[in-house]
């Protein structure tokens, strides 16, 4: 694993933008037996409409046909990559509550596949997915292959947002103390400030003190807003 590591790192980190990347990435893919990649990176805000970013190989076709039938928002495998980083194998079952977007994917030669997600410390998603025609996925395949494929989830999480955060600026991370992270923990639980500073054994106004603080840190306009906020940043 280490040799083939070794022989497409360069490449990977060479990359000048996101474009140069992706084609090392699908070179890579394709060498681990796969026709097709993509690579999809979500931000955790705005809430109503969180900026998405998508790079992938598939047939013109099949790419056009996605965006026109909004298929993002039905997709299992996107659906799955939000609330876990666990290996995704493509199944009839993973698709049974969407018959015709695994129908239409077939119909375009997207048959086979695995998905797996990555989420970093400022609530960034990342999920690759790889794609084929034919040959369903075998448990040998996947053994030989899960060291390699998880690690290219890594590294395309971090190399693409690195290179996407340089072509078009990035947000100061938000650092939250210890003891505003308690507060707020705590206050998303329901609790009042007068609650919290007796369970902290602090005073109200403490507890008030360190509210006003994240809220300044997040730029929200209130605590409710900036529990939110905090939570959708991965900080509690």
């Amino acid at each position: 694993m280490i040799d083939w590591q070794d022989a497409h790192l360069q490449a990977f980190l060479s990359a000048r933008n996101e474009t140069e990347f992706f084609a090392s990435l699908a070179k890579a893919v394709k060498e681990l037996g796969f026709d097709y990649c993509a690579y999809g990176m979500r931000k955790p805000l705005p809430l109503s409409n969180p900026k998405t970013f998508m790079l992938n190989n598939y047939a013109p076709a099949w790419q056009e046909r996605y965006v026109a039938e909004d298929y993002l928002s039905i997709d299992p495998t996107v659906a799955h990559g939000m609330r876990s980083v666990l290996p995704l194998v493509w199944s009839d079952s993973v698709f049974q509550d969407c018959r015709h977007f695994w129908e239409d994917a077939n119909s375009h030669g997207v048959r086979v596949g695995w998905a797996q997600s990555s989420f970093d410390a400022r609530g960034v998603a990342g999920l690759l997915s790889l794609a084929r025609s034919e040959e369903p996925l075998s448990e040998a395949e996947l053994r030989h292959n899960a060291p390699r494929m998880a690690w290219l989830v890594q590294l395309a999480h971090e190399r693409m947002t690195s290179l996407l955060s340089a072509k078009g600026g990035s947000d100061e991370p938000v650092v939250l103390t210890a003891r505003e992270i308690d507060v707020l923990r705590w206050t998303a639980d329901g609790k009042t400030s007068s609650e919290v500073g007796e369970i902290m054994n602090i005073s109200e106004r403490t507890v008030n003190f360190h509210v006003n603080n994240t809220i300044a840190k997040l730029g929200t306009t209130n605590k409710t807003a900036a529990v939110i906020k905090a939570a959708m940043l991965r900080l509690l």
